[in-house]
Parts: C-alpha cells; structure tokens; sequence
C-alpha cells in the first residue's frame, strides 16, 4: 500500500480543480447525450460539518466530493471508500489521516492527501483551528 501528501499552493489547488472538472466535463463528452456538464459549486464558507458538492450521475460521471468542516478534536469516523479512491485537498487548518495499520499522514491548509482504494482511514482534526477541506472520491475504472 502506497499512501502519499503532496505540499501545494493556494493557486496550484485552483487549477487542480479546475482540471478535475474539465476533465470530468471531457469524459463526460464522450458518453453521449446525457451527460454532465460543467458548473461551478459555491463552498458555503459558514457550514458547520459537511456539504455535499457531487453526488455522481448525473451531475458526473463517477466522481462524489462533498466539503468537510471538522472542529478541533473531531473527526469523520473509521471508514473506506471500497473500490473507490480518494483525494483530499485542504483549504485550511491541520489534523491527520489515520489508517487501521497505525499509520499517520498530516493534513494541512495548501496540501492534497491521496488514499488509495480499499483503505480503511479516518480524517481527525489534530490542530486548534477549524480544519476544512474537500474530499473527490472517483471510480477505479
């Protein structure tokens, strides 16, 4: 199992979003005439816990993202995401990734943390500040 985190910029996030939904709306293109098209999805900067941003089709083609807002000292709860994998790009605070083995990864504002399919983990917020971030979950095709 190979579990990484990758330190980028506020403007490198952006553009990686960007990309995301570009190339969702492309692939979606190729699926016909129902397929999805691309929006943008306004962050409610007051939420208190979650918000759903992609629930898959149709508004996608496979991909699920929602944005977390955990308070110091929570967490999400042990979890996986089965056959599916997981991008974790956090727009502010700091905490860890936990994984059933023991292993740790630290989240932190201007990171993505990537976790592989069929990998139990757990999102804390380990920091003193509100920890956000929005997580993609995709299809392994």
């Amino acid at each position: 199992m190979r579990i990484s985190a990758l330190l980028i910029g506020h403007r490198t996030i952006v553009c990686v979003a960007a990309l995301v939904v570009t190339f969702a709306a492309f692939s979606a293109e190729q699926m016909g005439p129902q397929h999805p098209r691309p929006k943008v999805i306004a962050l409610n900067s007051s939420a208190n816990d979650y918000q759903s941003v992609l629930n898959g089709p149709p508004e996608s083609v496979s991909m699920k993202s929602g944005y977390v807002v955990l308070s110091p000292g929570k967490s999400v709860g042990k979890h996986t995401t089965g056959h599916h994998e997981e991008l974790l790009i956090v727009l502010g605070g700091a905490g860890e990734m936990l994984f059933k083995d023991g292993s740790r990864l630290p989240v932190k504002a201007s990171s993505a943390v990537y976790c592989p399919p069929e990998t139990e983990h757990d999102v804390m917020n380990s920091g003193s500040e509100v920890l956000r971030y929005v997580y993609v979950v995709a299809e392994v095709r």
